[in-house]
Parts: structure tokens; sequence; C-alpha cells
């Protein structure tokens, strides 16, 4: 009462209570005003669970399951591939220790048990053993490529006198695809590379290895 009594008489008075009551209307507002959208997105944001706990990241202690190794048919491939190995793996030990140590020197012959070994194994499965043998073989023989001097390789001496050279990866090749025709391709593949072995040999027929150009 007294308020509007001043306010009458003095218009400045009059004029800073009009400007007390907006100030005041304009806090009250702002305190019952809803909540913004930027404060709604925040909590929304909050609610939704993080991307990484609805997708986590595979872990080192939980590493991915491959079903190759449940594959009936790989299991099958694995057995039969150590089994081709252990097979050729004598005869390529042999082939190796004949052209590549001081067991035999540049022409000379190979021991019965070492001949008998490469003809068995190696040359009667050359594609051409025919021609190789031609009259008759009299003999196996380790001596200097014709062409690469800097390579030993194995010759089939025949009964005329008449000696021919002959790869033993070709017979290795021809032998594998007799004995085991239904997985020799794929062996090979592995295998074999650009027409050499390409891995080296080892003791184990599970570490199997042949690097060999001769």
């Amino acid at each position: 009462m007294a308020a509007s009594l001043l306010s009458k008489g003095n218009p400045l008075l009059r004029l800073r209570l009009q400007r007390c009551n907006l100030l005041t209307a304009g806090i009250i507002s702002s305190l019952r005003r809803p909540r913004s959208a930027a404060a709604d997105s925040v909590g929304d944001e909050e609610k939704k669970p993080s991307a990484e706990k609805t997708n986590p990241v595979p872990s080192l202690r939980d590493p991915p399951k491959y079903r190759m190794w449940d594959d009936s048919d790989f299991k099958e491939w694995k057995d039969k591939k150590e089994e081709i190995l252990r097979d050729i793996q004598p005869i390529i030990s042999l082939v190796r220790e004949i052209l590549h140590s001081n067991r035999y020197m540049d022409g000379e012959l190979l021991t019965v048990a070492d001949e008998k070994a490469v003809v068995e194994m190696l040359l009667r499965y050359h594609p051409n053993s025919e021609d190789k043998i031609g009259c008759g073989l009299d003999s196996i023989m380790v001596d200097r490529h014709p062409e690469f001097r800097s390579s030993r390789c194995l010759f089939a001496v025949r009964t005329d006198g008449v000696r021919t050279d002959f790869s033993y990866r070709k017979c290795l090749r021809a032998y594998i695809q007799d004995k085991y025709p239904s997985h020799a391709e794929r062996f090979m593949s592995e295998h074999f590379s650009r027409g050499r072995l390409s891995r080296t040999i080892s003791k184990s027929p599970k570490n199997f290895n042949v690097t060999d150009d001769s």
C-alpha cells in the first residue's frame, strides 16, 4: 500500500519498481522453464549403452574361432599331407646328401643300395624314363650338369655307355601323382613352386621342408 502511494507521487521511483518487477518475473520464469533440448540429449546419451558395450572388441583372451579347424575335410587333408611327407622324406634326404655333400665326387657311381633307391623311387617315375634308360640301365652317376656347371645332378648311365641327366623333381612329381592321385595337385600347389620344391627338409615330417634347384 505504501509502495503504491509512493510510486504515484514519484515517477522515478515508479519506473524503478517496474524494472524490479520485470527482473523478478524473469528469474521465476527461468526457474520454472523445462530443461533445454541439449540437457535432454545429454540425458538420452547417458541412458544409451556405449558402442563398446554393445559391440565388444575381441581380446586376446577370446581369440576368433575358425571353422577350418573343425572341418572334417581339412583334417583329412592334413593327415594325408603328413602321410605324403613321411613317404617322400627318405628319398629327398638321400638325394640331397648325394648331390650336396662329400659323399660322392664328380663322376662317381652310386653304391648298389643308393642306386636301387633312386631307381625305384625316382627314375622309374620320370615322364621320359624309357628314353632315359634306352637299351638298358647300367648304373646311376652323380656329376656336373652339362649346361649349369655350378650344379650337380643325377645321370642314368646306359649299357651302351651313353649317359643322360634326369631331374629328381620331375620324378618326384610323377611319383606323387601316381601314388596319391586325389591329393597330388593340392600337395604340389603347397610344396612346389616354379618347378622347385619350396621348403627345406628337416627331421620331423611336420616340419618337412626342401629347397633345392638341382
